[in-house]
């Protein structure tokens, strides 16, 4: 695709498969769930355009990097290391600029908790800061605010929710989950947990054909679990970070996300990140930026204005 180069890297005991193109500042893309590199097909060309050399993996558990079978292999600790790792390979232990999306972002905050001095400045896309709750674990209190069909309650059993992908269909459950705009937090119903008929469901302008392709194969090569032990691994997060409770995040930010976007929509989040418990969290917080009329998957529904602030937002740290 246009000179995007792959190879693959040695990381933290495992082999990571990046995408990268263009030569200049390192812009590190990490990608969410249930998604890959190709997430960031449009960055990675126009960052390249650019001046910059983007890079971006696929993430321990996705695509064609290796996939520890164990949900505790996917902690905080274990992810942030791996790009600590790749870092380290890509820019000698040099500070990057960060982009990340969904659950690469929850990676990314945590980067920047554990390792502030490799970030200049981070971009997050959709998900804001999650301060760590100092006597709930994560899905205790999902399942007691959003109830058993929340849906990163539903991904805690192994099996489960493979089984229900299963009978659909790769292509059939990445379209539905990358077409859905319904806001609010997001629900798997334990009778047809994606709908009756996600394969009628048409693709919007911004996802052809060919990318569903792209990303069903490779799911249908390397099959969910990997992607759905992140979300395993939320309360083992919790227990590892105790030590960072009330901890702030130091690193230069800025926050883009859609006005329909389902984590933007779900209860409390507009609050926090508009009334200033966002800020307070995060000191260095330069900018919100809410696009009318967006989704969730919004580095690919509204790519020109996600590269343009990208690039606006990193000049200033040119040095």
């Amino acid at each position: 695709m246009e000179g995007i180069e792959h190879r693959s890297v040695s990381v933290n005991g495992i082999n990571m498969h990046v995408a990268e193109k263009g030569k200049g500042p390192v812009v590190l893309l990490l990608h969410g769930f249930p998604e890959l590199w190709y997430t960031w097909r449009h960055q990675i060309i126009a960052l390249a355009a650019l001046g910059y050399r983007a890079v971006a993996p696929d993430l321990r558990g996705f695509g064609d990097s290796d996939a520890p079978p164990d949900a505790s292999s996917y902690s905080c600790l274990h992810v942030a290391a791996d790009i600590v790792a790749l870092i380290e390979s890509l820019a000698a232990g040099q500070p990057v600029f960060l982009v990340a999306h969904d659950w690469g972002a929850m990676v990314g905050w945590y980067l920047c908790l554990f390792r502030p001095d490799l970030i200049k400045a981070f971009v997050s896309l959709t998900v804001p800061f999650r301060p760590r709750h100092p006597t709930i674990k994560p899905i205790a209190g999902m399942r007691a605010f959003f109830g058993d069909e929340y849906y990163m309650c539903r991904l805690q059993e192994v099996g489960k929710i493979e089984s229900e992908i299963a009978e659909y269909g790769a292509e059939a459950v990445i379209k539905k989950i990358l077409t859905e705009r319904r806001p609010g937090p997001p629900l798997l119903p334990k009778e047809k947990p994606f709908g009756a008929d996600p394969k009628g469901i048409k693709l919007p302008h911004w996802f052809t054909e060919q990318d569903l392709k792209y990303y069903a194969h490779k799911y249908e090569q390397k099959g969910f679990t990997g992607g759905l032990n992140y979300y395993r691994a939320l309360d083992l997060n919790w227990e590892l970070t105790a030590a960072w409770t009330g901890a702030k995040v130091r690193v230069p930010v800025k926050y883009i996300v859609g006005d329909l976007d389902m984590v933007y929509t779900t209860p409390g989040v507009k609050e926090y990140v508009s009334e200033g418990g966002f800020k307070q969290d995060v000191p260095l917080l330069e900018e919100c930026v809410v696009l009318e009329d967006t989704g969730h998957f919004i580095n690919q529904e509204r790519p020109h204005e996600v590269n343009a602030a990208l690039h606006q937002f990193f000049t200033k740290f040119y040095y």
